[in-house]
């Protein structure tokens, strides 16, 4: 992206208010890539940027060569804290604008968290329910999914035709997830190599929310903002006394 031209020569003519300028080579420009994240389900707007190297010559005649490189989509996040989870219902949420359902596979004694969009008509699967089998169904045709993301039944196919919901097509994304702290904690990315991402790289880990002698209370707000206003928010004391009057122990307001 060209924003302005170098080489610049200027041209004064008689009258002082009049000055003209030519530029005939780009003075800059800016070499970022952009690449979508890997999900189904994310927002066009979340694009991630890769910035430039960045290369530096010392005196001593080395090249020192910097790629600073940030990907937002390889991280463990939080869903929600297990106290608030109902095991008898999918819990749908949205985070990096990444929608996903999460929900308590009985069979494998574990919460597992989807892509929320089932295959078939794309139908939210966060408002679909857990069958007498322990199954995710989907609340539109009835499709219903094992914890691993594989269809165990499509009612509508012929008992006697082809195995239609063995076919890749008709499994769900599947996300990693592990619980921590109390909390359920995803990795956004349903690209095979991160399946077994927890045995590589764990959420962070919090030792006073495991410990028993610590007293501590978890909740969870959904606001309608980006992650960095609320940064922006947190980091500035100075409105306590007042936005949050009567609710925290603070110094009277002046």
């Amino acid at each position: 992206m060209k924003a302005l031209s170098g080489s610049a020569s200027f041209t004064v003519s008689s009258s002082p208010s009049i000055t003209t300028t030519q530029f005939s080579n780009p003075i800059f420009t800016f070499p970022y890539s952009y690449r979508k994240p890997n999900s189904l389900s994310l927002s066009p707007s979340l694009i991630q940027f890769t910035k430039p190297k960045f290369t530096a010559t010392v005196s001593t005649t080395e090249t020192v060569e910097q790629d600073e490189k940030f990907d937002w989509f390889s991280r463990w996040y939080a869903i929600m804290p297990v106290c608030d989870l109902d095991k008898r219902a999918p819990h749908g949420k949205r985070v990096l604008g990444v929608d996903v359902v999460v929900w308590w596979d009985k069979n494998e004694s574990a919460w597992k968290v989807f892509d929320d969009m089932c295959p078939h008509r794309l139908a939210p699967l966060s408002q679909g329910r857990i069958d007498q089998w322990g199954r995710l169904q989907c609340v539109y045709h009835g499709w219903c999914f094992s914890g691993s993301g594989e269809c165990k039944l499509i009612p509508q196919a012929s008992p006697d035709g082809p195995p239609v919901h063995t076919f890749q097509r008709a499994c769900v994304a599947v996300y990693p997830s592990v619980v921590q702290n109390g909390i359920v904690w995803f990795w956004p990315s349903t690209d095979p190599q991160y399946k077994d991402i927890i045995t590589k790289k764990k959420p962070p880990y919090i030792p006073e929310l495991d410990d028993p002698s610590f007293t501590y209370k978890i909740f969870q707000r959904d606001i309608a903002y980006g992650y960095e206003v609320l940064i922006e928010n947190l980091m500035d004391p100075a409105h306590v006394p007042y936005a949050h009057y009567g609710i925290l122990r603070t110094p009277p307001p002046r």
